[in-house]
């Protein structure tokens, strides 16, 4: 498939409730803000978690009477026909319609993928600039990765989804001479230090070495999180009292600072004008 112009994130890990499409929204509306062109591509054709984000989006603006900024949004369903090989074919090509439709027209493409394997789950890794795999703080996460040694907390085998990856980084080294910038994200920290949480950053950085990749601090746990899906809200929106008091104070500023904190570690290719302009009207909106 052709390169597009614009920069493409993929969100994916195969362990499902990790968060990716919450990062996914928040990423996208974080870009929005900053002044960029933003198309979203959902190809979780089961639970299509980030289309529903964006609808719930779309209803709360109309029925307040508000402005939001929102991606040029695509669901792509899976092919449910007889034959593998012409499945597909389908989801290649309807996948292809959808990244040319706005390959130049988008500077970033933020793809949301399912929590198992699928061609489209293949077919969006083929083309990431930069993967973000959010993982939840526990040990028990880390198993769609690699399996690690329970004394030593090293990786001593490769799962699936870090061989998906891995071929995926091939495919795209051999056709562009580029590899994909692969983050390992911690999502879901527990407020409290832990002696797991220990561990788990131990594992990650492990498996960081082994697989060529980088972690980065993730979200905490909060439960603002559960209130803005409802809304279509994120934290880099203005949230007024229907969030509650959760939703307007402590939790919401420390929420949206993590996710600054997530975007700056990603090193996306984001102006120093449009980062600027990004920082003053959140200043405003907080």
């Amino acid at each position: 498939m052709a390169r597009s112009g614009a920069h493409v994130i993929v969100v994916g890990n195969e362990k499902g409730g990790s968060g990716k499409s919450t990062t996914a929204f928040h990423l996208a509306i974080y870009l929005l803000h900053a002044g960029y062109r933003v198309a979203s591509v959902d190809v979780d054709s089961r639970q299509q978690t980030l289309t529903h984000y964006l609808r719930n989006r779309r209803a709360y603006a109309q029925e307040r009477g508000l402005t939001l900024p929102n991606p040029q949004h695509f669901h792509l369903p899976s092919a449910w026909g007889d034959s593998v090989r012409e499945n597909d074919r389908a989801e290649f090509d309807v996948f292809r319609r959808a990244i040319g439709e706005v390959e130049n027209r988008a500077d970033f493409v933020i793809i949301d993928t399912p929590g198992f394997d699928t061609n489209l789950t293949r077919l969006a890794h083929s083309l990431a600039d930069t993967l973000v795999t959010p993982v939840n703080d526990s040990l028990i996460d880390l198993n769609v990765l690699a399996r690690v040694d329970a004394q030593s907390g090293q990786p001593i085998e490769t799962s699936h989804y870090a061989k998906l990856v891995q071929r995926a980084r091939s495919e795209r080294l051999s056709v562009t001479g580029e590899s994909v910038d692969w983050v390992l994200v911690r999502n879901r920290i527990s407020m409290l230090g832990s002696r797991n949480a220990r561990q788990v950053q131990v594992t990650l950085d492990a498996i960081a070495t082994r697989f060529g990749c980088r972690v980065a601090d993730g979200i905490a746990e909060r439960v603002i999180f559960r209130s803005l899906f409802a809304s279509g809200l994120t934290v880099f929106d203005p949230l007024d009292g229907d969030m509650g008091a959760e939703g307007s104070s402590v939790s919401h500023l420390a929420a949206r600072q993590e996710y600054r904190n997530l975007v700056a570690a990603l090193n996306l290719p984001i102006t120093q004008t449009s980062g600027q302009a990004a920082a003053e009207a959140l200043r405003l909106s907080a």
